[in-house]
């Protein structure tokens, strides 16, 4: 299988964020030889290994690139979101979302949370989902822009709280 990404390169994992390709390296497993990209999660150092077949499928990406920012930026400014009143309901598209790893995706959650916090108490696992994708977001802004987080926590939060 032809190998998408190269050593080094800085890629997004769904739900876990910035990742580092530290290898490409072959196993054994059930009796068959498979290449894996070797990922080291950069925001909490842990190591994962991606079979390189299944790259695509689990919407292994590129970090967005510095032009696409100003859309990202667009999305949390949105006032127009629509928000799911079943808690169930909009806990799992929220989920399916982040899962999605389209940081657009991820903007949008970010975007509905923050609005439903102005209206009302977030339940424990809101909270908790509003703070990752918010952090999965802030990383890979600063990553795309070559900006220290702490830089682009500030452009996140100064976008919200204008809109």
């Amino acid at each position: 299988m032809d190998e998408m990404f190269c050593i080094g390169k800085k890629v997004v994992y769904p739900a876990h964020g910035v990742a580092l390709i530290e290898a490409i390296e072959e196993k054994e497993v059930s009796g068959c030889r498979q290449s894996f990209y070797i990922l080291r999660i950069l925001g909490n150092d842990t190591t994962i290994l991606i079979p390189i077949h299944n790259a695509l499928r689990v919407g292994l990406r590129e970090v967005i690139g510095r032009s696409e920012i100003p859309q990202v930026m667009e999305i949390l400014r949105r006032k127009d979101v629509e928000i799911c009143p079943n808690w169930n309901r909009r806990f799992k598209e929220n989920w399916e979302r982040i899962k999605s790893g389209s940081l657009y995706e991820m903007a949008l959650v970010l975007r509905k949370l923050v609005v439903l916090q102005k209206e009302r108490h977030l339940s424990f696992g809101e909270k908790k989902m509003l703070e990752n994708v918010r952090q999965l977001i802030v990383s890979e802004i600063a990553h795309a822009a070559g900006i220290d987080p702490l830089e682009a926590d500030g452009m996140v939060e100064k976008t919200i709280a204008t809109a």
